[in-house]
């Protein structure tokens, strides 16, 4: 049974509005959580004793740097696949996913640079965490900087997937290092080896609803990226047509 081009094309056109749909509902799904996360972490918890208003910045902080870890796994996963695979979808939804996790934790640096201000009196000091989350940055930097080397067809992808796991690797030490060396950061507000969360419940129900927006947020970026850079192979590139030039006139 043989299938047509056009039937090809139906398929495809299927799919892809089938995949918008999906798209529009999780940004829906992540707007309605922002818009519930917001007024959870601005006025129904209570402020903080010790560090005053300024600790409202761990419903953004702790929520940005939660989903860049799992941007990150969902990258290596990714480049895993790709790697036994050679699929280029793995390759995009790596790429896509690498490309979020930098972003986010770079977010997460600077909000700690706001945040350190008036809670230690310096914008940056060199601190375990602080380097730690500087060097698992530039280092999802380097994934994503290896595709552009020069070399043969799909080079750069696997350069990418053998780079990834030295993010995951740094994951750990960024999220532990508060309890691995002596710092001036706060322990783990969640995921502590003891199970222990210490913090008051309407706090948590803020950090939690924070968290989960951005979860959700974070998949729709990922989505839509994924989509972008399909879209982007699907489109053949066509060779621009010599036009000759119109023969000059004398003007009337």
């Amino acid at each position: 049974m043989t299938v047509s081009s056009r039937d090809k094309v139906s398929s495809r056109d299927k799919t892809n509005a089938g995949g918008a749909h999906r798209r529009r509902l999780l940004g829906a799904a992540a707007l309605i959580a922002a818009g519930l996360a917001a007024p959870l972490g601005l006025l129904a918890a209570p402020t903080d004793a010790v560090q005053g208003e300024a600790q409202r910045l761990m419903y953004v902080h702790v929520p940005a740097v939660l989903t860049a870890y799992a941007a990150f796994a969902v990258m290596v996963a990714a480049n895993v696949l790709y790697l036994a695979r050679r699929a280029e979808r793995w390759d995009r939804l790596g790429r896509a996913a690498a490309e979020l996790g930098a972003g986010l934790t770079a977010l997460t640096i600077a909000l700690g640079v706001l945040w350190a201000r008036p809670v230690w009196g310096v914008w940056w000091t060199w601190d375990p965490r602080l380097v730690s989350a500087a060097a698992m940055l530039l280092l999802a930097l380097g994934c994503l900087a290896v595709r552009a080397w020069p070399g043969e067809a799909g080079a750069g992808a696997r350069r990418a997937a053998l780079a990834g796991p030295l993010v995951a690797a740094a994951m750990p030490v960024v999220h532990f290092s508060v309890l691995w060396w002596r710092t001036l950061h706060q322990p783990p507000s969640l995921l502590k080896p003891s199970g222990a969360v210490p913090i008051d419940p309407p706090m948590l129900v803020a950090l939690l609803a924070g968290i989960a927006a951005f979860l959700l947020a974070g998949a729709w970026v990922v989505a839509r990226r994924y989509r972008s850079l399909a879209a982007a192979l699907e489109t053949p590139t066509r060779p621009r047509e010599d036009v000759e030039p119109a023969p000059l006139r004398a003007a009337a």
